[in-house]
């Protein structure tokens, strides 16, 4: 059986500062955070900071730190509460605290769009949508062009199932903002899901506005070589190397194509033994050379990976079996 690595990058919806004026004044935030720990300002610019870099635990950090000093500080609890409400980790109890906090905020200011937009997801990851949808309706009278708003529809009917109108309003976000990668790169996701080569274009969009992300890269990459576009694939894959030689899959992959869609044994089994360089723990790159060994004929070397794959995947099941079946 072959083995694929598929890999799918989620995005996570974070509300962000347009001002450029603004980041352009803190343009050395880091330096000035750790030369005045205790200024609340900073503090709260360096976790909007990691909000941005979706590094939510650092966030948190900053946000409670910010609220504790100066409570009534606005932008202190909506920074705090976004951390909650994002982080892997939150609880049910932490987006409850979460919703306290944008709700304090809209109350002392109903127009604050990031804030209501914020409630929305609160409730959308409680499951009450129609809440959710409230919100967001709220946001679009007052200004039917806020892209986030569009990105919240489009996530809550993700949810739902409705890919239909989960890509009408993904589109709508990337309509108001043609530089925001992350409508690019969901839309891409939807399409490759619906087995759809369309995502190849949205992919393209998102290497674009991001030329040296490598989850941009790689889902351009990957899109190619499902459609059969091998030699658009192994080029991006090569590129991805170039940027960032660390990042095994690269490897894998360029291993996968020359092996099954190729018939190049020769040539996978320099890219996966590259790729092993890099990552010994790469389960399936250790699982295909062992078929490459297997289909010459060499047993003992073909069980010899094999074992070396459940070495670091004692649960890896098309090894094992090989393993049996060669030992009979």
């Amino acid at each position: 059986m072959r083995i694929l690595f598929i890999g799918f990058f989620v995005g996570l919806l974070a509300a962000c500062s347009d001002n450029s004026s603004v980041k352009k004044e803190i343009v050395n935030v880091d330096a000035l955070y750790k030369k005045y720990p205790d200024s609340v300002p900073f503090i709260i610019a360096h976790g909007n900071k990691m909000v941005d870099k979706y590094n939510f635990n650092a966030a948190l950090k900053d946000g409670a730190k910010a609220y504790r000093m100066q409570p009534n500080n606005l932008d202190a609890r909506f920074l705090y509460a976004m951390a909650l409400n994002n982080r892997a980790s939150r609880t049910v109890s932490d987006v409850i605290n979460a919703q306290k906090h944008f709700q304090f905020i809209v109350k002392k200011e109903p127009k604050n769009l990031k804030a209501l937009i914020a409630l929305s997801s609160t409730y959308s990851q409680q499951g009450d949508y129609e809440k959710a949808f409230k919100y967001i309706n709220s946001v679009l009278k007052i200004d039917k062009h806020y892209r986030d708003a569009y990105i919240m529809k489009g996530t809550i009917y993700l949810s739902l199932g409705n890919n239909k109108l989960a890509k009408s309003s993904y589109q709508t976000a990337l309509d108001q903002d043609p530089d925001f990668y992350e409508a690019a790169l969901r839309l891409g996701l939807i399409y490759q899901s619906e087995k759809d080569p369309y995502c190849i274009e949205y992919f393209i969009t998102a290497t674009q506005l991001k030329p040296n992300d490598i989850e941009a890269l790689y889902n351009l990459a990957f899109a190619y070589q499902e459609f059969n576009k091998n030699e658009e694939a192994l080029a991006t894959y090569r590129l991805m190397y170039k940027k960032d030689p660390s990042f095994a899959p690269s490897l894998f992959q360029q291993g996968y194509i020359k092996q099954f869609n190729q018939n190049q044994s020769d040539s996978a089994q320099f890219y996966y033994e590259r790729c092993l360089a890099n990552e010994p723990r790469y389960v399936e790159a250790w699982h295909n050379l062992g078929m490459i060994f297997e289909s010459k004929g060499d047993k003992l070397e073909a069980i010899k990976y094999y074992k070396n794959a459940v070495k670091y995947n004692k649960d890896f099941e098309l090894s094992k079996t090989a393993i049996t079946r060669l030992a009979k």
